[in-house]
């Protein structure tokens, strides 16, 4: 920080240097700030949307509709809490934990990698590519193996990390609201409709018939899920987002031009200028949010239900990904074997999406972590750098999974799902100690967002300490 820049007080130091003043940027336009949202979307639609509600349909029907709504809806608060900080302050959530406890940084990472280090998207989307192909399965290890490569190699070569992220999934989102489309048109009933306006209104209706790991998994991945909530931050600075347009990007160690300054931030006074500026963007952000992810995820999650309820009914013997080549088969004899092939090609698709976005988001919040928390006087690791180790690692890890322990994709995204149930369940703690506990009055979390957030903070709670009881049962005979 320069001589005579004065720090906010405002803001907890932790065991991190203090934030220097800074005025906010002016707002900009909403097709400017269009992208983040999106991301988070396409990173979300290949678990929760095509995959897990689908599967939690054709076992018990649309009867769970209500849970995908109150999921999404909470993830839509969650989101906007994680938003919050980084708009005025440009760093990541996760900083903002660690100013308040330094392990909690190490804690976020360590999750993140145990929960979403599982090549399940990615596996996924080569089961899928066999259905297309009408082949066995035995060669989906090596096909996803090369799938993450190129990933890893997209995503290296881009000078612009972020840039690369939003362009592409801003084409794959394009592709499956495009089969949804033509679903609703050609594939999904009148009496389906009935269903499912009944499901989304039977509040308290648990199913019995599904295991408490995939409910949970489910409720996290109505959504994005987990970790990747955090790393809106991390999207929505690349993106120039309020403080965030203070901060370095990512860049490519060969194409781009790195810079090696800490991704600690600033924070503004809440003089008549800034405080107008604060409502601008913030007004955006709730928009871009409100629109992109919690309208259009919520309409993703129940039309692919739909979609499985009218195709192949109830009472699946399926117990694995073989439900998504069901599904396909019904669509080719209902509609017509086009559009049985199109649904399996939009499952590759937002499968790969997905994993795009897990990679990136494994990679930027270790790397923010270690950055600021231990390598903040490094010039040589730049966050950049030590992303671009992450990803590469995560890929071997997944090749080593995939070549000797499990490939089976549903087992797979089952377990990363549950264990971001009970990681959203601790940080939305953490987003209301930060964002009413630590922030100036003006600007903090209150009235029913305050509401909501207890309220999500129980809800994921209790079904978190569940899961952790019938996996003690399950681990000791009981």
């Amino acid at each position: 920080m320069p001589s005579g820049e004065e720090l906010a007080t405002e803001i907890p130091s932790g065991i991190l240097p203090g934030i220097p003043y800074a005025d906010l940027p002016e707002p900009t336009t909403f097709r400017k700030i269009v992208g983040p949202s999106v991301v988070l979307l396409a990173t979300s639609i290949g678990s929760g949307e095509y995959v897990l509600w689908p599967f939690i349909t054709s076992q018990v029907g649309l009867v769970a509709m209500w849970m995908a709504m109150v999921g999404i809806t909470m993830q839509y608060f969650i989101n906007m809490e994680i938003e919050r900080y980084t708009l005025a302050t440009g760093e990541t959530a996760v900083t903002g934990f660690t100013r308040m406890w330094k392990p909690w940084g190490m804690i976020m990472v360590v999750l993140a990698l145990v929960s979403w280090g599982w090549p399940g998207w990615a596996t996924g989307a080569s089961t899928a590519l066999t259905f297309v192909l009408g082949t066995g399965t035995d060669a989906v290890p090596f096909i996803t193996i090369a799938a993450l490569i190129a990933i890893g190699i997209a995503l290296t070569v881009s000078p612009v990390v972020y840039q690369l992220v939003e362009k592409f999934q801003m084409v794959l989102v394009g592709i499956i609201v495009l089969f949804i489309i033509v679903a609703v048109f050609v594939a999904i009933d009148g009496q389906t409709y009935v269903e499912l306006g009944k499901g989304v209104v039977s509040f308290g209706q648990v199913p019995a018939d599904i295991p408490t790991a995939t409910l949970l998994g489910a409720l996290a991945f109505a959504g994005a899920g987990g970790t990747v909530n955090l790393v809106q931050s991390n999207w929505i600075r690349d993106k120039g987002l309020g403080m965030g347009a203070r901060i370095p990007r990512i860049v490519s160690p060969f194409t781009g031009e790195e810079e090696a300054m800490v991704s600690t931030g600033y924070f503004f006074r809440r003089d008549e200028e800034n405080m107008r500026r604060w409502r601008g963007w913030w007004r955006l952000a709730n928009h871009e949010q409100f629109w992109l992810f919690l309208v259009v995820g919520g309409l993703s999650i129940m039309l692919m239900s739909a979609l499985t309820f009218a195709t192949i009914g109830t009472g699946s013997e399926a117990t694995d990904f073989d439900f998504v080549k069901l599904e396909g088969e019904a669509l080719q004899e209902a509609v017509a074997p086009w559009f049985g092939q199109f649904f399996w090609i939009a499952g590759i698709v937002v499968l790969l999406s997905t994993n795009l976005g897990v990679l990136d988001h494994m990679g930027r919040i270790t790397a923010d972590v270690l950055k600021v928390d231990f390598l903040r006087d490094n010039d040589k690791w730049t966050e950049s750098r030590i992303y671009f180790v992450v990803i590469w690692a995560e890929i071997l890890f997944g090749a080593i999974v995939l070549l000797t322990v499990v490939d089976a994709p549903l087992v797979l995204l089952v377990i990363a799902s549950s264990i971001n149930g009970v990681v959203m369940f601790i940080y939305s703690a953490l987003l209301i100690q930060l964002n009413w506990g630590k922030m100036p009055e003006e600007i903090k979390l209150r009235s029913y967002r305050l509401v909501v957030m207890g309220l999500t903070v129980l809800f994921f709670g209790y079904f978190s300490v569940v899961v952790i009881i019938d996996q003690f049962g399950n681990l000791f005979g009981g």
